[in-house]
């Protein structure tokens, strides 16, 4: 009776599970990290004991057809003692027919691969725990009729490819897809940890930016200009600045091959608003300081008889914004010919891994 009973327990596809998640270095691997609690209770849940979850490290590698390097992935999951799934989490942004390819199944190797980017920045660890979670349904199923569909997205469709070796290929919309995928991929960047590694770009800035503290000129001349003027003066700026650094750090690439254009142009648009975004916040971190500044040495009755206005705070801000104005551009000159800020190793981490495997087919 036994005996009979531990046979039925073997071949029940839900009985124990052996999960290996395995995530490209930085940002997914953090992803991965931070998710690996819930994803464990999901399968608990989902799956009769026993249980297992496995997190990794590891640099996975596409090729240039962007399709994934199998030996690779077969081998590592063999190092793990051939788990039932393997899940693999690249930062790598895939298309398939001009969509969005967030996950992709071969069920012969029990492996899929997820891309992170295609997720997006909003409640993306719930977004990776679903896709993982309707990943390992499809490649070790449930052993009841529990509905599988909480896992699905309204703006994900599960379909199977195209060919001979036709598998399970999670896809998003064209456009909402790719606008999600591209600010996955600013995220990837890390704007926020790359801004302070530009500090001799502030330095400059600010010492630029400072001169509108001790100069009256400027300010009656932010005086006479309307708030709506001086915040196009404030985005041009910072448009011309971004445009000025990708062009003379030649950050904007040029596909090798038409078929890798959409993916070439997803990097480079990445890159456009990483930059942005990032002489946004020096921008706002100049205005802060020259204000400050601004408060501290400018007596209120000095600048009242110099513009011939009352010295509200607003004020003080205006001569901030324009100072501003001025010192981004001296900080972007000044990062140019700077050495040791290297933007393409700020912003282009993701690119240079891509390059690679493009090379392979030039």
């Amino acid at each position: 009776m036994d005996d009979t009973h531990g046979a039925s327990d073997a071949a029940d596809p839900a009985t124990g599970a052996r999960v290996l998640l395995v995530a490209d270095p930085g940002l997914p691997t953090a992803r991965a990290r931070a998710i690996e609690g819930q994803l464990q209770q999901l399968l608990d849940e989902a799956y009769s004991p026993p249980i297992s979850l496995e997190v990794s490290t590891a640099m996975l590698r596409l090729r240039a057809d962007e399709t994934l390097d199998l030996s690779q992935a077969v081998e590592l999951s063999e190092s793990f003692g051939d788990p039932d799934v393997v899940l693999l989490l690249t930062e790598i942004p895939r298309l398939q027919d001009g969509h969005p390819l967030i996950a992709e199944i071969f069920p012969e190797q029990n492996i899929a691969v997820i891309s992170c980017p295609t997720l997006g920045v909003v409640t993306t660890g719930r977004r990776i725990l679903d896709v993982m979670m309707s990943c390992t349904v499809r490649m070790k199923p449930l052993h009841d009729a529990r509905d599988t569909s909480r896992y699905e997205r309204w703006w994900t469709t599960w379909r199977e490819g195209d060919g001979t070796e036709a598998h399970p290929l999670l896809l998003a919309s064209r456009f909402l897809g790719g606008a999600r995928t591209v600010t996955g991929m600013v995220m990837g960047n890390e704007p926020l940890r790359t801004a302070p590694r530009l500090s001799s770009a502030l330095a400059a800035a600010a010492a630029t930016g400072a001169f509108g503290i001790f100069y009256s000129s400027i300010w009656s001349m932010s005086m006479y200009l309307s708030t709506q003027r001086l915040v196009g003066i404030g985005v041009l700026a910072m448009l011309a600045i971004t445009a000025w650094l990708i062009i003379g750090n030649k950050l904007w690439d040029a596909p090798k091959n038409q078929g890798l254009a959409r993916v070439v142009l997803l990097y480079n648009l990445s890159t456009a608003l990483t930059l942005l975004m990032i002489v946004g916040l020096l921008y706002l971190a100049l205005v802060v300081l020259i204000f400050t500044g601004a408060l501290i040495v400018i007596a209120p009755e000095y600048l009242s008889e110099v513009i011939g206005r009352d010295a509200e705070v607003v004020r003080y801000l205006d001569i901030a914004w324009l100072s501003a104005a001025m010192g981004i551009v001296a900080g972007a000159l000044g990062s140019s010919f700077d050495k040791e800020t290297d933007l393409r190793s700020l912003t282009h981490g993701q690119r240079e891994r891509q390059r690679m495997y493009t090379e392979e087919k030039a």
